[in-house]
This record gives structure tokens, sequence and C-alpha cells, in this order.
């Protein structure tokens, strides 16, 4: 036959059979099958004839037109490639039509790979190899572990498909995520590529597949990093079409069936059955044996014990009397006719029923009904609020006669396909427990859904306020092994927190979360008597844990347990209640509102009485709505000199990022620890935001500071990958220079210093508690002169706690800044004043140092003024000395000579004195008389030179001591000698 139409390949098998078929035996129909060759460009094909084994027979039959590429058969069909046409599976078979199927995993069918690898950027040491998927008989399970591990599997698709499969994901810790990679390398879209978690059961996944060759990638990387063992993913029932036509039908694996011809896919068989590979029934097992559904074998049944029966009430009746029921596990499994074994103790004995619960009201027929809009109740009948209160709606459940509507329990077990059972907690009366398990590690679980929330009118809500609803529950635990109970807060579709978790045996105690953003949330309680994966057992089945009291407030749709009491302003009986004004609290039973002091907020969710009223911490002020205090970032501290310093820290208002030094866990991944801080600002300042990227949650937590776990990770086609936000503050307690403020400390011994300046330290507190925080987390920012540190986020931790905390529950950092320095002030800068040059001098001011501040006033500009030099001062200076010596001189000389004159005067007087000794002339007059001026004038003022004048003052002092007093000549009418001047 020429080679025309068919592919080279069918060519070349066809001249091989013709040289050869001479010396060969002619083939049979069971020597030979029928392959399609590949199609053309015209979606055209042919039929050929392919020995089973190569040179054993000649006499194949001709190559034949096949069926377009595009044809395919129905579900349940199989194409017969010898009449090229679609037949029925047989009983015990099944067939996807253009699909494959696999669904047993007793090892890694033909044509999937899995890996581990090491997705940790900068550390090479990690070793993943044996960090895989791995077969467990009915499904695949995921690593545990910080590696990344990897399942693919390549198909290529004649026309468009869809891959579809079951998954359980229960544990966010685990990042999961199913993409597609095309022949272009394209991925599927993101949005679609991350699994959301799982509730109670297995979850059903399907996607479209686009003709061409396909690669399908599961991927998970466990994020446990602080000690908690994560939970693996599980993986089954994987489904694909538009794969190439499918010339046979599969056997329906062990545990399933097929009765009819024609079928899509095979039947689990049912509790106590069993089936082998291609059974068209299911066998019953005999009598003292039992099998789960889907099993491929039955076993002995254990005997009965205690553990395997539970007890329950049945509702109350007219009479408001329950009977007390006790009833096997579902599946009954356990043998009564075995010796020792347990009987199940008679029902049937009457018990009065507990109260209703808080909200709902008892009616005729001795249920419960929830009261009527406005009503509350107590537990027996509903009853209008009063005048000037209103009801506060919630869900109150102390009773548990019946399991409430908005509540439900489910068991999920690993350890088969499908379970029949579903009762995991059951009512008891005064608490609802756990009921004995078939499997130690099976999930007990407990939901609850909330639709939503809203404040009471009397409480005012605005940005500051951080608790919107809070759920508070009571519970107890008593375990033998390792058991754990599980608390989680599923905020949507694609994520299940755990929000908290207790190990082991529990004493009875009460735990409360805060509520913080108005969505719809399932709160879930799961009980797992051990940790240990795919433990099979009942040896701690009498394990158990008990819930007493669920309480859950300020719920839309909910019931009123109590009335509060409105202000007197709104106290008319068709009024809305509305709150007292900003900044007043509640007389109790008056509905008075009355003014808090001064710089003080109101307690939001209970503004009753004068506790309501807190005053803001130090250096801090309330904001608008009374709510909350706040800090401005500026402040004034007085130090221990008395000298006060003034702060300015806005330029460290906005939000700032920081990481703690790595870590690793024991198997390699490195780790740290992400904060974000928002210092301080002014009302409607953004807030410090954390957020989950594991998962699709996206979920934020914001506060004053913020923590989370990051990690470095070139997966999910980002750098890093963030998981488990919390706040650890929330409120901001006060800003000072003081070591301890409100019951907090900040460390002084981890942040030595040595400069003079005090350190300012931001106090911070988070309504948040946990197990190992039951007082709630604590922050303090210890600010930090330094005013060489030009970066804006230079935040230290402790050296002695690297991760920023020693106890897991209070946060100390150390922020240095040049603008943690207190604002520059004259005092802080002094003058030099220059000599003078040529008539110029500069005075200049500089910086004391160390420089201790920063910003506030400016280093006043050099000043420059005129000025004398020292050689004219000199001059000067000699000039008037000179002009001093004369005047000296001249003013010794007048008072030298008025010293003359009265010594003449003075010798005048002694010689008219009389001839009596001791007596003295009296004087004529008291003043000088005529004529005596002329005469001093004459003896004395007449012009000698100044040697002349001492040698005559020389001579006039006699040998007896007197100064002689020359007379005038006889020309001028005085007497010559003594008779003269006697006579005179």
């Amino acid at each position: 036959m020429p080679c025309v139409r068919p592919g080279w390949s069918a060519c070349l098998l066809w001249l091989l059979f013709a040289l050869t078929r001479a010396d060969l035996p002619m083939c049979k129909e069971s020597d030979y099958h029928f392959e399609y060759t590949d199609c053309d460009i015209l979606g055209s094909r042919w039929r050929v004839a392919v020995p089973n084994k190569p040179n054993t027979c000649t006499g194949l039959p001709d190559p034949v037109k096949g069926t377009q590429c595009t044809f395919s058969c129905s579900e349940g069909e199989f194409l017969d490639m010898r009449s090229q046409e679609c037949q029925k599976c047989a009983a015990g078979t099944y067939s996807l039509g253009t699909g494959v199927a696999f669904d047993e995993w007793e090892s890694l069918p033909s044509g999937f790979v899995t890996h581990g690898m090491n997705m940790n950027i900068g550390d090479s040491h990690t070793n993943c190899s044996n960090s895989t998927w791995i077969p467990k008989g009915d499904y695949l399970a995921s690593n545990t572990d910080e590696c990344t591990a990897t399942l693919s599997y390549a198909v290529s698709l004649k026309k468009s498909g869809t891959v579809s499969f079951d998954y359980f994901y229960p544990d966010s810790s685990i990042y999961f995520e199913f993409y597609v990679q095309n022949d272009q390398c394209q991925s599927t879209d993101s949005e679609r590529r991350w699994m959301k978690i799982s509730d109670n059961d297995w979850s059903h996944y399907n996607i479209n597949l686009n003709k061409g060759n396909n690669v399908l990638y599961w991927r998970t990387t466990a994020y446990a990093v602080e000690g908690n063992s994560a939970k693996s993913v599980l993986l089954r029932n994987i489904a694909i079409s538009g794969v190439a036509y499918t010339s046979e039908c599969f056997h329906c694996k062990p545990g399933t069936c097929s009765a009819k011809p024609g079928s899509a896919r095979c039947t689990p068989c049912p509790a106590d059955s069993f089936s082998n590979k291609g059974a068209t029934v299911c066998q019953q097992c005999e009598n003292e044996k039992y099998a789960e559904a889907g099993s491929d074998n039955c076993k002995p049944r254990p005997v009965c014990t205690n553990s395997d029966y539970f007890y329950t009430h049945t509702p109350c009746d007219s009479k408001g009397q329950t009977q007390l029921m006790y009833k096997w596990i579902e599946p009954k499994i356990c043998s009564e006719s075995t010796d020792g074994a347990a009987t199940l103790p008679a029902s049937g004995e009457m018990q009065t029923c507990p109260p209703c619960n808080p909200g709902f009201f008892v009616t005729n027929s001795s249920t419960c009904e929830p009261c009527p809009h406005g009503l509350y109740s107590n537990g027996t009948a509903c009853t209008k609020c009063p005048a000037g209160t209103e009801p506060l709606v919630g869900f109150e459940y102390k009773w548990w006669n019946k399991m409430p509507s908005n509540m439900e329990s489910a068991v999920f077990s690993q350890e088969y396909s499908d379970t029949d059972r579903n009762t995991a907690w059951e009512v008891a009366g005064e608490y609802i427990y756990t009921t004995p398990g078939d499997q130690d590690s099976e999930y007990m679980r407990l939901s609850l859904s909330v639709p939503g929330y809203r404040l009471p009118l009397s409480m005012a809500k605005d940005t500051e306020r951080r608790e919107l609803s809070k759920i508070t529950f009571v519970f107890e635990t008593q375990c033998t092994a390792d058991c754990s109970l599980y608390f989680m807060a599923g905020y949507n579709q694609w994520n299940n927190d755990i929000v908290e978790q207790w190990s082991g045996s529990n004493r009875k105690q009460s735990y409360t979360y805060l509520i913080q953003s108005n969505v719809t949330i399932t709160f879930t309680w799961a009980f797992q008597r051990t940790v240990v994966p795919y433990s099979m057992g009942r040896k701690s089945s009498a394990d158990v844990a008990k819930i007493y009291s669920i309480h859950i407030t300020n719920v839309v749709g909910g019931v009123a347990s109590k009335c509060r009491q409105c202000a007197l302003g709104s106290s008319k009986a068709d009024s809305a209640c509305v709150p007292c004004p900003p900044g007043h609290y509640m007389v109790n039973g008056t509905g008075d509102c009355r003014s808090c002091p001064p710089n003080s907020f109101i307690r939001a969710e209970q503004p009753i009485g004068e506790t309501a009223c807190i005053l803001c911490g130090p250096n801090t002020h309330r904001n608008k709505a009374h709510s909350a205090c706040l800090s401005d970032c500026k402040l004034d501290v007085q130090t221990s000199r008395g000298e006060f310093l003034h702060y300015d820290f806005s330029p460290l208002a906005n939000v700032t990022s920081f990481q703690s030094s790595p870590r690793f866990t024991s198997k390699g991944l490195q780790y740290l620890h992400h904060f974000s801080v928002g210092l301080c600002g002014k009302e409607g300042r953004e807030l410090a935001a954390c957020v989950d990227n594991v998962t699709e949650s996206r979920r934020v937590v914001r506060g004053y500071a913020c923590q989370s776990t990051v990690v470095p990770s070139d997966i999910r086609g980002q750098s890093v990958v963030s998981s488990q936000p919390s706040v650890i503050g929330d409120t901001l307690i006060g800003v000072t220079t003081d070591t301890t403020l409100s019951h907090i400390s900040s460390l002084v011994e981890s942040f030595p210093t040595g400069s003079s300046l005090p350190d300012v330290i931001f106090y911070y507190r988070s309504s948040e508690t946990t197990q190992a925080c039951k007082q709630g987390r604590s922050t303090t920012i210890r600010l930090r002169c330094n005013p060489t540190e030009t970066a804006k986020d230079h935040i230290s931790l402790p050296s002695n706690c690297s991760e920023g905390t020693c106890d897991g529950c209070s946060f100390h950092f150390l922020w240095e800044s040049q603008h943690a320095c207190p604002l520059c002030t004259k005092n802080h800068y002094r003058e030099i004043v220059s000599a003078c040059i040529q008539g110029i001098q500069k005075t200049t001011y500089v910086w004391h140092q160390p420089l201790q501040c920063y910003g506030g006033v400016s280093l006043p500009a050099q000043k420059v003024s005129a000025c004398v030099t020292l050689d004219f001062w000199l001059k000067f200076g000699v000039s008037t000395g000179m002009v001093a010596a004369v005047l000296l001189i001249s003013i010794s000389c007048y008072f030298w000579k008025k010293t003359r004159k009265l010594q003449y005067k003075y010798s005048k007087l002694m010689m008219s004195s009389g001839d009596k000794e001791c007596e003295l002339h009296a004087a004529d007059s008291c003043a000088i008389m005529e004529g005596e001026d002329a005469e001093d004038d004459l003896i004395y003022l007449t012009k000698k030179s100044f040697f002349t004048k001492i040698k005559s003052f020389s001579r006039e002092r006699t040998s007896d001591g007197f100064d002689s007093v020359p007379l005038k000549s006889s020309s001028s009418g005085l007497p010559r000698d003594e008779d003269d001047l006697d006579d005179s």
C-alpha cells in the first residue's frame, strides 16, 4: 500500500511488516492491537494494527481511516478500536469516556512525579529529598515540614477538558496551591490557585483545561515554625477529562463495586461489607467481624467497653421532662457477645429538663423558642424592656438540652474515605461534650455560625474603638494522652485560623476572644485525642472535652438576655435609646449622665458607673469621641536638674517596619519576626498593619504595634511569606521617662546608655489575651537621642531577647534617631568673639558638645561689627595720662600757694600777739584788713624764678625757728623800728 495519507510512523511499520511477511506466520487477533496515528493538520488520523511483540507474525490488517480527533465516548463507555464505535463498560468496571481517573494510592501511579525542594532563600543546607507526597492507600498525604513538596502530572488533551479532585486542607499553617501550566508555560488564574480551608469534610475542586499539553501541580509548604505540628493536606480521586480516546475500561478498586454496565464510577461498599478489585457487588462481613465503609476486608470485632457508647437527652415533653438515653457509637463495631463485654445501659430514665437559655422562653410544649425582637428573657418568659432601656442582643448558651440551630457537630477521620458518623459533640444538660470516637486521630468538630455584629444604640463606634463583640466560653479537657483542643475562627471561605490551642488535661476555665471586624465568622472547636498522624485504634477513646457555656455579644439576629439603661434624654417609651454625650458615664439605675474627670476617656464596653472613666496616661490626651487617649508626638520633660526639654517626634510618626534577626527551625527553615509600629499621631492617623499572605484570607490586624512571622521563600511569586499576624499594642497607656508605668516595665539593663539625657518611653497594651498571656500583651518603645543617626528606622531589640520578647507577652524595642533628641534652644549653643582686626570684629555661635538636641532653634548666623584697635587706645591712653599729669601738677601748685598764704597769716598773728605768754593779740577784725591782700601780693606774688623762691624761703627762716617777715621800706609809710611797731 503506498504511503500517501497515513503518517510516517504508520508507513515505516507497514514497510517493516511487508519485508518480513513471507517468513512469519499469519497474525491472529490476539497477536496485535490497534492504535491511532498522530492527528494531521486537518484533524484526521489513521487506525493501524500494532503487533504486541515485533517480528512474531505477518498479515496485519491494513491501516484504515480513523475517527476524527475530536471524537469521544460518553462516561461509562469506551472506544472499541475494531469497530471504532463506543461500547458500554462491563459491570465491575468504569470509564470516564475521554478521561482518566486515579483513586488507588497504594503506590504513585505512572505519570505522577513528586519531589521535595528547599524554597528558602539563602539556605542551601536543608535536606528536602524525603519531603514528598506519600501514598496512603485511599489518598495522598503531603509533608508537614518546612520543605516544599510538589506533585505533578503531565497530560496532553485532544480537546478542552477538566481536572477535578478531592482534598482535605485543615491547617492554615500549611500553604497549599494547585495550578496548571500549558504549552507556553502560562499558569492558571492566580485567584483560583490557592485552596480554601476545609471545614468538616473533604472539599471538591475542579477547573477547566485547555487543549494541548498541560502540567498539573499540587504544592505544599508548612509554616509551623515555632514548634507546632502541622496537619497534612490529603488528596484523592483525581480525574482528568479531554484526553485521547479511552480504549478500555478500568476495574473498580477494592472496597468499591459497579453493579450495572456503563458505570462512570464505582460505588464504595457500605460499612460491614467489603469487595475485591473489579467487584460487581459488595459482600457482607461475618457476624463477629466488621468493616468501615470502602473496605477491602473485614476485621474481628473488639470487645465492647464503656467507651463504645454515649448518653444524650430527648427533647423536653409537655411535662417539662426529658429522657436519659444511651446509644452505641455509630457505626457500631464492638461485640457484646464476648465474655466481659460491656452492655448498653437501660435508657428512658426521666429527668427534669434544664431551663431554657437566656433570651429564650418555654412554650406550651416545653420547648425553648427565642424571644421576639425587642423582648428579653432570663430563660422563662419574654418581657419587654422597660422605658428608657434597650435589649442587649447576643447568644448565651449555658444549658444543653438541645443542639442550638446555629451550631452543628461533625466528625472527620483521615483513616478511611467516608464515614456515616455525624455525632461528635452531644448535649448533656449542663455541658456539651465529645462522644467516644472510632479512631484516636479523628477530629471532633463543633461549629457556631454568626452572621454579623452590631453595637447597641447606646454605644458609639469610633475609629479608636477596638472591640465590636467578644465571645467567651468555659471549657474543660480530661485526657490520658496527647489530646488537643483547638479554637478556630474562619473569617471567610478561604481560611480557618487557629486562635488558641490547649494540650493535655485542662481544668475548668474561661477564655475570651475579641472580635474587631464586622464580617461573617464561623467559630469552630475541634478536639483530637492524639496528634500522631494516621493513628489507628481506640486507646484514648475515653478522653473528653466539655464546653459548659458560650456567650457572644452584639450579634445581628441574636436574642436578648437583659436590658441596658438608656440616657435620660431617651426615656420616653416611643423614643430610641441614645448614648450619653461623649465624655459622660451613666449612673447605674437612673440613666443620669455625668461628666468624667478632665482628660479621661470612657470604657466603651462598660459605660455605666464612675469606674467607666479612665484617666489618660502621662503626656497623652483624649480623643474627640472620649474613647481613647492619643499622643500628638509632642511633650515636655523636666530633668532632675530642673531643666525643661521639649520633644517633637512628628518625623517618626509614620508607620515603620523592622525585623528581628534570622532564626532557624530544626529542619533548617529560616524565619524571622516582622514588626510594624505606628508610634503616635493625631486622630485619623494610619495604624500599623500586619497581614497574613500565606492563605487567600489576607487577614489584616491593625494597632499601634503588631507582629507577624515571615519566611524568606521563593514561593507564590513573592520573596516573603507572612503569617500568624497578631496585635501587640492597640492602646496607648502613656509617654514618660519613667521605666515603669501601669504595671508595665521597660527593660533598662538591655539598653544601657552613657548619655545624660533621659530616654522617652512609649507604653502600649493589647487587649487580646492568649493562653500564655492571660493579661494580654504589652509593648514598650524606648526613644533615645542620637544626633548622628540619620535613618528613621534604626530600631534594635534586646540583646538577651533576640525576638523582641523574652516571655512572648512583653515586647521591648530601642529606637535611636536624631528626631528623638529634644528641640534645640538658646541654652544649647554659645558665642565666641574674635579679636579686633583692622577695625573688624566677628561673633560666631557654636553648639555645646556633645550635641544633644535637634531641630528647634537654629544656630544664629555669624555677626560682624566695627571695632577700635589696640594702638589707638594706647595712644589715647598716653595722651590722656600726660594731660592728667599736667593737671595734677597745676592743682598741686595751686594748693601749695594757698598753703603759703595760710602760713603767712598764721605768722602775722603770732607776731602781733601780746607780751603775755600764751596769749595772742586779739584780732582787730575777723576779716582781712584793707591793704593786706595787696601786701600779700607784693610779698608772695612777685614774679620770681622757682629756684629763687626756694632760696628766699630758706633765708626767711630765723635761728629760733620763726619765719622772718620783711617789712616795707619807709617810703611805704610804715615804721622802721620796734618802737614804731609798738606805737602802731
